[in-house]
């Protein structure tokens, strides 16, 4: 059975919203078409230079009233909005789906994720917003949460929900005015995600969402209106945006690209091995930044590889994996493919080769595909390829593992397969990743326990979610009070 997304009778107009007011841009149009069809399903204006000073000016506006409302009522508007994305849960996973190429169940799951970032931010007024304590004869010290004012993020393609909806709760529970720039090749989900936040309550202007492409983010990047930005992205893009957003004098955290290991020892459990391997790198069809992309197979574990294989050829495209973002996607990772032969590694199971699903012949497909003997240090093995492939890398030891797994850049995820709790306790310990995964294929963290990775795949200081993305979002104001005169007062008084 195919995922069952359907095309739109007509495209869909996806537009700005600024102060509540559904608008288009005033640049250029572009469109938006499915990686499942090929096919346009909308189209948009971009944003302007223009377009963002509106934007901000409306968002100052609501940002004055907001941060003063108390956070619990501020949570009210968060609970309402939560009921309302589970009531809509199956409509919007069926946009996520039909815009960026996820099977149903992953555009689900990626939603249900980014509720429970948003169950995080409903605990935010439980939390301690300030303390206060006497620090001498009469003088007490206090300290007081507060927003930043207006702040924004900018979001990409292969999370049209998850991903903002690791900032947006956060960001808006703390009392700040919220601008929403998603990707340009994902754009339709933001319209159910504003329209359910003003249905729950939210005051017009708290959340803007701007379509748009380059020029949008960098008026967002150079608005000296805006005070802090948060960034989902490939690293180059990332470092980008940290270097002209920080310049600017803005908080920044731009979150890159991965390059994650997979340490799979020979004692390993063959069926959980086997299949948590296989749904890291295929699942999302690779595109995201937390995928099992280099798999480093340590002594004699060729029972494993064959299992992974096994498993990797009964997957169906359409119904257990879904279509690339484009086509530009497809052709570079066909053009990664035929490098890493020239290279040496040997292909033992070749997406290239499988046909598009019926109907759906049009689509940006790619079925698993597996690279054997990949040396380290080619392109396969040190390169973001960002979709289904896997390179397997071959080595004798432990430590030549963590060897090759500490060469590279980045630092979002590592994981080791093993039977071992020693073995498991060293990768943990040495291992120059930022979420660490014991016989657990993609290592995302549960709420409270925040996102976040380390080197090349972060810039800025924190993480995402989780308790340090409050400092991220807010600062803290700091009161010292004296009401009478000690007479046994101390330098301190």
């Amino acid at each position: 059975m195919q995922n069952s997304v359907t095309l739109p009778t007509q495209p869909i107009d996806c537009l700005n919203s600024i102060g509540g007011q559904w608008k288009a841009g005033s640049g250029p149009s572009f469109d938006i078409s499915s990686p499942y069809f090929g096919k346009k399903i909308g189209q948009a204006k971009s944003s302007t230079k223009a377009d963002i000073d509106q934007a901000v000016k409306e968002a100052q506006k609501a940002a004055v009233s907001w941060g003063r409302t108390p956070i619990k009522e501020r949570s009210q508007v968060m609970f309402r909005f939560r009921q309302i994305l589970l009531r809509d849960l199956e409509t919007i996973s069926s946009t996520i789906s039909l815009e960026s190429g996820k099977t149903l169940a992953e555009a689900r799951a990626g939603l249900m994720k980014g509720i429970e970032v948003l169950e995080f931010a409903l605990s935010l007024q439980n939390l301690d917003e300030g303390g206060k304590m006497e620090v001498s004869r009469g003088v007490s010290c206090e300290y007081r949460r507060e927003p930043l004012g207006v702040v924004a993020g900018i979001t990409p393609f292969n999370f049209p929900a998850m991903v903002p909806m690791w900032m947006i709760p956060i960001a808006i529970t703390l009392g700040n005015s919220f601008i929403w720039k998603p990707s340009d090749k994902t754009p339709l989900t933001s319209m159910p995600i504003a329209n359910a936040l003003k249905e729950a309550g939210l005051p017009d202007g708290v959340l803007t969402v701007i379509q748009g492409d380059k020029t949008a983010v960098e008026a967002i990047l150079d608005h000296p209106g805006i005070s802090a930005v948060g960034f989902v992205g490939s690293t180059p893009v990332a470092k980008l945006i940290y270097q002209r957003g920080s310049a600017s004098g803005k908080r920044v955290l731009a979150l890159g690209g991965a390059k994650n290991h997979i340490i799979l020892m020979p004692d390993a459990d063959v069926e959980m091995a086997s299949r948590g391997i296989t749904d890291s790198f295929t699942g999302c069809a690779g595109q995201r930044c937390m995928a099992a992309s280099t798999l480093i197979a340590v002594g004699d574990t060729q029972h494993i590889l064959d299992r992974i294989v096994t498993h990797a050829k009964s997957f169906q495209l359409s119904r257990d994996m879904g279509a690339l973002i484009s086509q530009d996607s497809r052709d570079r990772l066909h053009a990664s493919i035929a490098q890493a032969e020239v290279e040496g590694a040997e292909v033992i199971l070749d997406g290239r080769k499988v046909a598009a699903p019926a109907g759906q012949e049009n689509g940006h497909w790619l079925a698993p595909t597996i690279l054997d003997h990949v040396k380290p240090g080619t392109h396969a093995a040190t390169d973001e390829l960002f979709g289904p492939v896997l390179s397997v890398i071959r080595c004798k030891t432990l430590s030549e593992a963590l060897e090759i797994e500490n060469s590279s850049p980045f630092g979002n995820a590592a994981s080791v397969f093993t039977a071992n709790g020693a073995v498991a306790d060293r990768v943990a310990q040495e291992a120059k990743a930022g979420m660490i995964g014991v016989n657990i294929g993609v290592p995302v963290p549960r709420e409270p326990f925040s996102f976040g990775g380390f080197h090349d795949s972060k810039f800025g200081h924190g993480d995402i979610t989780g308790p340090s993305s409050l400092d991220f979002w807010s600062s803290l104001k700091k009161v010292t009070t004296k009401w009478t005169m000690s007479t046994d007062q101390n330098w301190m008084s």
